[in-house]
């Protein structure tokens, strides 16, 4: 089960390839790349509001000997873990969390890491309630104009705006067996398939593995991860010496041109240039 599945040479199954390998139960958490890269971590608790959420890890500690804000959505290892951490599907006082903590970084100018693997935010009516699609506005609002380094990492499942909410950065990097969307493949293959069962399909048109969007501009790197059931340090070695590169170009940029840079970012994606003659 947590062996990695051979991977589809070309055709529909590629897509689907990283959707699978990003939901493998042995692949590492969020949580383990904190524990991994992070040290003297100290998780802190609470939005403020309304309570804890346990899908989201927030905490301070240090990379390589500066302090830093670290967040990461968290997943279970095993079915009953995952039903602790709701499967990795903040509710909005996770995300609330979230933004205290990055307000705070703000404050201190500590760059913030973040680790995203999650298949969404949490759907249910309790979400609802209390807010749920204002918390992800507020984030992504803020975090648009927070004044520090910002860097985040999809490891496994990004999916939709629950993990937009974690990575409107900087910095955005993928593993390469990660997948990164607007929607779930079984979400689009319900709503424009009418048929769940058609998510391989539905991979396949939203062309969500980290190939297509370094090659779309949406992230700005992919780590390679062939290693991360075998040898899931290699991969944690790999990623730290591409967050230091980052965050060392980063942290040289005065705050105001660290905003200006990334709102310049986020406002060419998506623009088609076309031909006025055609």
């Amino acid at each position: 089960m947590n062996e990695r599945p051979e991977r589809t040479e070309g055709g529909l199954g590629t897509q689907w390839d990283s959707v699978r390998e990003a939901r493998l139960p042995g692949r590492p958490k969020p949580q383990d790349f904190v524990a991994a890269l992070v040290d003297d971590f100290i998780e802190l608790h609470g939005d403020r509001l309304f309570g804890d959420d346990r899908a989201v890890i927030a905490g301070v500690g240090r990379f390589e000997g500066i302090p830093v804000t670290a967040i990461g959505t968290r997943k279970g290892h095993d079915f009953s873990e995952n039903l602790r951490d709701n499967f990795g599907m903040p509710h909005p006082e996770g995300y609330r969390k979230a933004l205290r903590l990055m307000r705070q970084a703000a404050k201190f100018r500590r760059p913030v890491l973040l680790f995203v693997d999650t298949p969404g935010a949490y759907a249910g009516i309790a979400a609802e309630e209390r807010g749920v699609h204002q918390a992800i506005s507020e984030n992504l609002f803020e975090m648009s104009d927070l004044a520090t380094p910002t860097l985040s990492v999809v490891t496994g499942e990004g999916g939709s705006g629950g993990a937009l909410a974690l990575a409107f950065c900087d910095r955005v990097l993928m593993l390469e067996s990660a997948w990164y969307s607007v929607i779930s493949p079984e979400g689009c293959a319900s709503i424009l398939l009418k048929d769940a069962a058609l998510a391989p399909e539905a991979a396949s048109r939203l062309k969500l593995d980290a190939a297509h969007a370094l090659e779309f501009g949406l992230i700005d790197g992919v780590v390679p991860d062939g290693e991360i059931l075998s040898a899931p340090q290699t991969v944690y070695d790999a990623l730290r010496a591409r967050i230091r590169a980052e965050l060392a170009e980063l942290r040289a940029l005065p705050p105001e041109e660290l905003v200006e840079r990334r709102y310049a970012k986020y406002r060419a994606m998506g623009v088609v240039s076309r031909d006025p003659e055609q």
